[in-house]
């Protein structure tokens, strides 16, 4: 169950600003953020099993992010990887409100999904649970886990109005925004949404920040592109039991 919060063309400084979770089973591989060697011009985290990513940024400045959408349908048989939709995004030339105008036709070939496109000029959120695929996002403060977009769940809540205390200053702090990311505390029982789980994994779920031995919080990124084209990038990894293994850092100037 993946957290994620952002402001789009509502800081002086930023033209996006983004934090968010990673939530996955332990035992699935995956690389940190690096830049790819088959993908030129691409910055993200690899999904080792299916070869997607959940989130990528681009030397030119664009910017994805993939959730899950969480339901008791399953994917078809062979349905293709939702983390290749931010690869196919980054590495093409329609910009995001393009891509999801083309996605539209095929978007039911795939599981659930959640998707978040960004380039310089728009930028736009598609899933394929939604009465109407793709539309562009207007400026504002934004909440997505694995439901809809703005889905008032009660972490998603508490944790996007976190997120517009800590944007309303001048320079967002790095440090403020993983605390927020890292926040470990679970929402009381009567405040529990049902999204088809156990009460207990409803509980488990309901922190922003997942410690669990077999399901939890994978890794935490940052990302921060201001209006002068400069992408900086920061990701903590965590193991099983909720540790730091990794901490990678990118910034440079989009073209």
């Amino acid at each position: 169950m993946c957290l994620l919060v952002f402001a789009w063309n509502v800081h002086p400084r930023y033209r996006l600003i983004f934090a968010g979770n990673r939530d996955e089973f332990h035992d699935r591989p995956a690389a940190a953020l690096a830049w790819w060697e088959d993908h030129a011009g691409i910055l993200g985290g690899r999904d080792l099993q299916a070869s997607g990513t959940w989130l990528a940024v681009s030397r030119r400045g664009r910017f994805g992010v993939v959730t899950n959408y969480r339901d008791l349908q399953r994917p078809e048989p062979g349905a293709p990887s939702r983390g290749l939709l931010i690869t196919r995004y980054l590495a093409g030339e329609p910009d995001s409100l393009q891509f999801t105008d083309q996605l539209t036709p095929e978007a039911g070939r795939f599981g659930g999904f959640n998707l978040l496109l960004a380039d310089e000029r728009s930028m736009a959120y598609a899933s394929n649970r939604a009465p109407e695929v793709g539309r562009e996002l207007a400026p504002g403060v934004y909440g997505l886990s694995n439901h809809l977009l703005d889905t008032p769940w009660p972490k998603l809540t508490l944790t996007r109005q976190r997120f517009e205390r800590l944007i309303a200053l001048d320079e967002p702090q790095l440090d403020g925004l993983f605390e927020m990311l890292g926040d470990r505390t679970p929402v009381a029982d009567h405040l529990l949404p049902s999204t088809g789980v156990s009460q207990e994994w409803e509980r488990l779920l309901s922190s922003p920040f997942i410690v669990n031995e077999r399901y939890g919080t994978r890794c935490s990124t940052v990302v921060r592109i201001d209006y002068e084209r400069h992408v900086a990038v920061q990701e903590h990894c965590f193991d099983r039991d909720g540790r730091i293994l990794s901490t990678s850092s990118f910034e440079f100037e989009a073209l």
